[in-house]
């Protein structure tokens, strides 16, 4: 068979890259080695952690703050199996969805490992032992990223976990230790806390998320300490042994004493790597960075100018939403169009509660920069609407140019501010003024409101409700 394009991976920007191609008239054919799609977002990340990140904060809140509310529960409970299937089961109909999305689009899926006999063939060994060999005009890598680990740490996945095992415990543990103090350990630290676990993490860095703005890694510590969450930055992990269901964690701190941990459980969350085994890159001749990252251009083309690569592969976040737009700046390019991309304005997001967004730049980086900034700054706690919903931790925080106004940067901690950030991210790419999102009307009460006062304190420095 030949094909348009060949996409060999189909998550986040190996799916969208291979949808956008084939509504744009190409002949397409995608390539994925697990028997669902989705990748790693859709079967053991981004989607499947929301589910259990969301189940316990139903439960969290009922221990919590129904009280407050007016609710009465005596006693509340929960049923992890049934959390854990219910977030089988949103996995299950998402990557069900894509498998969806293939049908309508025409696009042709291969199950197996794809792997280069060359430029423009690509061989599929299928679990089965047979295989088969297909043909590209052009080839798009999307094949993500896995958990990285330290040199020294044995990953058993039994005790000593990756996130991918930290979806599907079958207990909760008694005492969590999270080596890494950056997005995913926050994240599925919050939900084990929130179901009874001690927790603990352990981060190199003196503060967690350290390449966040330092106002949102001060704000997110201080929140998830009144939760229960400890921390020991400035911590250097140098051995971890696990002997029958105790694991002990030895670290180096910040005045260079030696301590040490105990926990029945550790997650191993010090970031993800580039996966590209099992790619034979080298009879393709694509050339691969010294930290594993395929290496390509302006228009994602690698050093093959018929071959792509897309998401975790290659340079910058490792972000499934900034994936998919490269798949369909890929596949609009090879379909003769002008797609841009604007690293800048790809917003981070965590998932705790508070949750965390940010666009652009932050503090430092305009610090670093000599670029003349001004500041403005508004607490969620003076809202109305937070008053009312009982989520009054966090702030939204405003960097614009000293002298334009043109808005650089937002940092926020609170309710809903995973989907706030939008509103930022769409003004930045129309450069707007910190005036500019002040004078707009903000429906009250909302949270958005914090928004337009952060806003007005970068411009004026005179927000009105506080």
């Amino acid at each position: 068979m030949k094909y348009d394009i060949i996409v060999i991976g189909s998550g986040p920007g190996g799916y969208i890259a291979a949808v956008r191609a084939s509504q744009l008239g190409k002949k397409v054919a995608i390539i994925e080695k697990y028997a669902t799609l989705g990748g790693t977002c859709l079967n053991v990340g981004c989607i499947p952690s929301k589910a259990l990140l969301d189940s316990s904060h139903h439960f969290y809140d009922a221990v919590h703050h129904f009280e407050e509310h007016g609710i009465s529960v005596e006693n509340p409970k929960f049923d992890f199996q049934k959390m854990v299937d219910r977030k089988a089961k949103v996995v299950e109909t998402t990557t069900g969805g894509i498998k969806y999305l293939m049908d309508k689009n025409n696009i042709d899926v291969y199950e197996g490992l794809g792997s280069f006999e060359d430029a423009t063939h690509v061989k599929i060994s299928k679990t089965d032992g047979s295989s088969e060999i297909i043909e590209g005009t052009n080839i798009i890598i999307a094949t993500g990223s896995k958990p990285s680990t330290l040199p020294f740490i044995t990953l058993d996945k039994e005790r000593v976990i990756t996130s991918t095992e930290a979806l599907k415990l079958k207990e909760v543990p008694k005492h969590l230790i999270v080596i890494g103090g950056g997005v995913i350990g926050l994240e599925l630290g919050s939900v084990y806390k929130r179901l009874g676990a001690a927790v603990s993490v352990l981060e190199y860095a003196p503060t967690i998320t350290p390449t966040m703005d330092k106002d949102v890694s001060k704000e997110l510590t201080k929140v998830l300490k009144k939760q229960g969450i400890k921390f020991h930055v400035n911590h250097c992990v140098t051995s971890v042994v696990r002997k029958g269901e105790e694991i002990t964690i030895t670290a180096t701190n910040k005045k260079g004493e030696e301590v040490t941990f105990t926990s029945d459980y550790c997650l191993v969350s010090v970031g993800r790597s580039p996966y590209t085994n099992g790619l034979a890159l080298e009879k393709a001749g694509v050339k691969v960075t010294e930290s594993g990252q395929i290496d390509v251009n302006d228009h994602l083309q690698t050093n093959v100018s018929n071959i792509y690569a897309i998401g975790d592969v290659v340079r910058g976040a490792m972000l499934a939403h900034k994936a998919e737009e490269e798949g369909v700046v890929v596949a609009e390019y090879l379909a003769g169009e002008k797609p841009h991309i604007d690293y800048n304005l790809i917003p981070g997001i965590i998932y705790t509660w508070p949750e965390v967004a940010a666009v652009g730049k932050t503090e430092q980086e305009l610090k670093d920069a000599k670029i003349e900034y001004k500041s403005g700054k508004f607490s969620m706690r003076a809202l109305g609407r937070s008053r009312a919903s009982g989520d009054t931790d966090g702030f939204v925080k405003v960097l614009a140019d000293k002298n334009t106004d043109e808005v650089l940067g937002v940092h926020m901690v609170g309710a809903r501010v995973a989907d706030l950030i939008m509103e930022m991210a769409v003004a930045m790419e129309f450069r707007a003024s910190a005036e500019d999102i002040a004078r707009i009307c903000h429906g009250h009460p909302t949270y958005s409101e914090a928004v337009k006062e952060a806003a007005k304190a970068a411009w004026d420095g005179k927000p009105l409700n506080a």
